[in-house]
C-alpha cells in the first residue's frame, strides 16, 4: 500500500537530532518560553524575512490572536466583518466568528482555487475591515491584487500561511511577509511540521507583536503583571527545538515536492482528470496535489483497489456545515464544485519516484 502520508517514516530522518534535543530539553529543567522558543522565533522571522515571529500553540490561535490583537490595538472591533474565501478549511472562518467578528465568504477562482480578487470588491460594506487570503494546498493567493484592494478600500491584509511554509511571492517574499500579519500551522502533517500542535504569528508591525506576545500569555507584560486580558496560548519549548531542526531542511524538502508534482503534471494524462495549475515558480510549494474529477468517489476508490491512499481536502465546504448553517445558501456554486470534485494525491518526502509513476499509471487508466 502507497500511504498517502507516512510521518513516523518521514520524521526518521531526523531522529538522531531530535533525541539529542530532547535530552537537551530535558536537563534544561526550562520547559515553557524558555530559550528554543526563542531561537526558534528568530530563526523563523529571519527565513520569512520578517522582523517579528511570535511562536504559539497553534494555526488556529494564530489567526485568532492576530484578530484580538487588533482588537487591542482599536483596529478592528465585534462585529466589524472580515472577507474570506469561501473555499478553504473550517479553521480560517473559525478564527473570524471566534473572535466576535463576521466572515463574509468569497468565491475562488476555479484554476488556482484561491480567492477570487475580482469577486472582493462586491462584498465590501462599511463594516468590512480586512481580508483573509488562504494560501490553499501551498500556492500563495494573488498577493499583488490583494495588496492593491486592501490598499484601495483601507483593509487590513491578514494570511492564513498555513499550508505555505516557504512559498514565494515573485519579488522574493515568502508566505508570512506579504501582508500586516500572518499565521502559521506546524502541524505534524504541514511542510514544517511538529511533533503535536503548533503555531506561529509573524508580522513586521512591532505594536502587533508586542501585543500578541502579551495575549499569548494570559496578558503578561512581567511576572504576575497583567496589562491586558489574554490567553493560554503558548508554543512548547519541545515542539520549538524539533521545528529549528526541520527549519535548516525546509527549502530542499519543498524543492523536493515540487519535483514530485513535476512528475505528475508532466505524466499524468487522462481526459477526466483536471490538474493543479502551476506557474512553474516558487509560489505553490505543493502542501497537497490536488486534482479534480467529475467521478471522484470512484476514482478514490480505483486507487485504493491498486493500493494507493488518497485523500479529500475538503468533502464538505464551511457554508454546508452545520456549524455555520447560517452562512447557508446556493451562493457559492464554484466553492461546492471543487468540493465535490477534488481529490489530493499522495505528495510527501517519503515516496519514492517508482511510487509516484506507479500512482500516474494507475490514474492514466482510469
Amino acid at each position: 500500500m502507497i500511504k498517502f502520508l507516512d510521518l513516523k517514516l518521514i520524521n526518521k530522518n531526523f531522529e538522531k537530532e531530535f533525541k539529542a534535543r530532547f535530552d537537551a530539553f530535558l536537563n534544561s529543567g526550562q520547559y515553557i518560553l524558555g530559550e528554543e522558543v526563542l531561537k526558534f522565533e528568530e530563526q523563523f522571522a529571519a527565513y520569512c524575512g520578517v522582523k517579528h515571529c511570535i511562536g504559539v500553540s497553534s494555526g488556529l490561535d494564530a489567526l485568532q490572536l492576530i484578530f484580538e490583537a487588533y482588537k487591542v490595538l482599536g483596529k478592528l472591533k465585534e462585529g466589524d466583518e472580515v472577507i474570506v474565501p469561501a473555499n478553504t478549511y473550517i479553521a480560517t472562518i473559525l478564527a473570524i466568528s471566534n473572535t466576535r467578528l463576521v466572515p463574509v465568504l468569497v468565491e475562488p477562482d476555479i484554476h488556482t482555487y484561491n480567492i477570487d480578487v475580482s469577486k472582493i470588491e462586491s462584498a465590501i460594506t462599511e463594516k468590512t475591515k480586512a481580508v483573509l487570503g488562504v494560501h490553499l494546498y501551498g500556492q500563495l493567493c494573488n498577493v499583488e491584487r490583494l495588496e492593491e484592494v486592501c490598499k484601495i478600500n483601507n483593509l487590513l491584509l491578514i494570511e492564513d500561511a498555513a499550508q505555505a511554509h516557504g512559498a514565494r511571492y515573485a519579488d522574493g517574499r515568502r508566505a508570512g511577509n506579504v501582508s500586516d500579519a500572518s499565521a502559521f500551522s506546524f502541524y505534524p502533517t504541514k511542510n514544517l511540521g511538529a511533533l503535536g500542535d503548533a503555531g506561529a504569528v509573524t508580522t513586521n508591525n512591532l505594536e502587533l507583536a508586542e501585543a500578541i506576545f502579551k495575549l499569548r500569555n494570559y496578558g503578561r507584560t512581567s511576572t504576575y503583571k497583567n496589562d491586558i486580558k489574554g490567553f493560554n496560548c503558548r508554543l512548547d519549548e519541545l515542539q520549538a527545538t524539533f521545528l529549528s531542526v526541520k527549519l535548516k531542511h525546509l527549502d530542499s524538502d519543498n524543492l523536493k515536492r515540487n519535483e514530485l508534482a513535476n512528475l505528475y503534471l508532466n505524466n499524468i494524462n487522462n481526459s477526466k482528470i483536471t490538474l493543479p495549475y502551476f506557474s512553474g515558480e516558487k509560489d505553490h510549494v505543493f502542501h497537497q496535489f490536488v486534482i479534480r474529477c467529475e467521478e471522484r468517489d470512484h476514482l478514490k476508490d480505483h486507487l485504493f483497489q491498486n493500493g494507493i491512499e488518497s485523500f479529500i481536502h475538503y468533502p464538505i465546504p464551511t457554508h454546508k456545515q452545520m456549524a455555520y448553517k447560517e452562512l447557508g445558501g446556493d451562493k457559492y456554486a464554484v466553492t461546492e464544485k471543487i468540493h465535490d470534485e477534488v481529490l489530493s494525491l499522495p505528495i510527501n518526502l517519503a515516496l519514492t519516484q517508482d511510487d509516484i509513476f506507479n500512482i500516474i499509471d494507475t490514474i492514466n487508466k482510469f
